[in-house]
């Protein structure tokens, strides 16, 4: 990753006298598993906590620190050895990197006048009050008075573009993912508890090299898949059911999301195959469609319009605005170092990734489905990463019948 080149497309959209600051605190015990704060990670490549990225320009010129933590060799007996200071200067590929011993604060505020603005990247209402960010600017308030706003959007329409290293992990994140899916299908069967299918998922991507989870795994049968963010994972696999999967394996924090639904017992119901075509069909047609310029809700619109007539052709609706009973969110977001990535929701660009994944629920058929792949834009069409992921019905039945 050329994380240089990141930075300075970031101090170019920086004004003159303003400073930009980023964060990547460990904020619980030392017990619990460290996640790197994702904007840190995009403009340096440094996956330790406790360390600070000041980026700031004044007179129109810019510069950089990356402060590091100070070597502690006692708590490195604990945790394993930290980067020194030549390892991260060739890792970030900059030139400025010093131990922060208690010196950052002092160093910052002489360079700080009342003129200053400071950059932060803001977490969105509440939780910005109980952020570390928000802590640090209360605290330089003692000391200066300065300007405090957010780089949300310098930062959002830096990785809304994804390069070509970014678009190669998040393909290899889906064929991760695809290896874990065979494996839920060579043991998908009734009985099973949710839990019990979820973990053929788990075993597999770590097998194959994922680095973690998009997000915690969802795994719905039955009545449970008409929930859109079910989570608890502890239903039992009925036969006739259908089970419908969200997840995802991640690879240096860049995420595959993926949803498919599977018939329990192998094979679909007559009512189920409709009904699934009616969503895969949708899928199929958002993939031909995306295209740069458009936005999501234009893409979402495109679904409403096809659902409102496909449901109506089942005796499901009456009328269009029916369609929201069994059709709630939305068809798509973007993804990246995050499963809902930190981008701009304007028009579409070429190297956008965005989700694709269409669903309906019905209760009262006891059918919950999505379907759900991830779209890179490019300049003339849009390109299924995880087209290798089986979803056709005949595809399905027949992996299963052989297993």
């Amino acid at each position: 990753m050329d994380y240089k080149k990141r930075r300075q497309n970031l101090m170019a959209k920086m004004n003159d006298n303003s400073f930009l600051l980023f964060f990547n605190k460990r904020l619980n015990s030392d017990m619990t598993a460290f996640d790197v704060e994702r904007n840190f990670y995009y403009f340096t490549g440094i996956n330790e906590f406790d360390n600070i990225l000041l980026i700031y320009k004044k007179h129109n010129v810019a510069k950089e620190i990356l402060y590091l933590a100070p070597i502690d060799l006692n708590e490195e007996k604990w945790t394993g050895k930290k980067l020194r200071k030549e390892e991260a200067e060739q890792i970030a590929n900059i030139k400025d990197v010093r131990y922060n011993n208690n010196t950052f604060m002092t160093e910052l505020l002489e360079l700080l006048d009342e003129n200053s603005k400071i950059y932060f990247v803001v977490k969105e209402g509440e939780a910005f009050k109980y952020s570390y960010e928000n802590n640090f600017a209360l605290e330089l308030a003692n000391h200066k008075k300065v300007t405090i706003t957010s780089s949300n959007e310098m930062v959002k329409s830096l990785r809304t573009i994804k390069d070509e290293e970014e678009i190669t992990l998040i393909k290899e994140a889906n064929e991760i993912t695809n290896k874990g899916i065979l494996n839920i299908l060579k043991h998908l069967k009734p009985g099973l508890k949710e839990y019990q299918i979820e973990s053929y998922f788990d075993q597999a991507i770590k097998y194959y090299g994922a680095t973690g989870f998009s997000f915690p795994t969802i795994a719905a049968s039955g009545i449970n898949a008409t929930c859109l963010h079910y989570n608890s994972n502890q239903g039992e696999l009925k036969d006739g059911d259908l089970i419908l999967f969200d997840l995802g394996a991640s690879l240096n924090t860049y995420c595959a999301d993926v949803s498919r639904t599977f018939p329990v017992n192998g094979k679909f119901t007559e009512l189920q195959k409709k009904v699934y075509t009616i969503v895969l069909n949708a899928q199929k047609m958002i993939e031909n469609k995306a295209r740069i310029g458009l936005t999501t809700k234009d893409l979402n619109q495109m679904v409403i319009e096809f659902y409102a007539k496909e449901l109506k052709e089942i005796g499901l609706i009456n009328k269009k605005e029916e369609v929201l009973k069994y059709y709630f969110h939305g068809v798509s977001h973007h993804i990246g170092m995050d499963c809902h990535d930190f981008c701009s929701y304007g028009p579409l660009e070429a190297g956008s990734i965005i989700s694709n994944e269409p669903g309906l629920y019905i209760p009262e058929w006891n059918i919950g489905i999505r379907i759900e792949d991830d779209l890179l834009i490019t300049n003339d069409k849009a390109i299924n990463l995880s087209a290798s992921i089986i979803k056709e019905i005949d595809d399905i039945e027949e992996v299963m019948r052989k297993r």
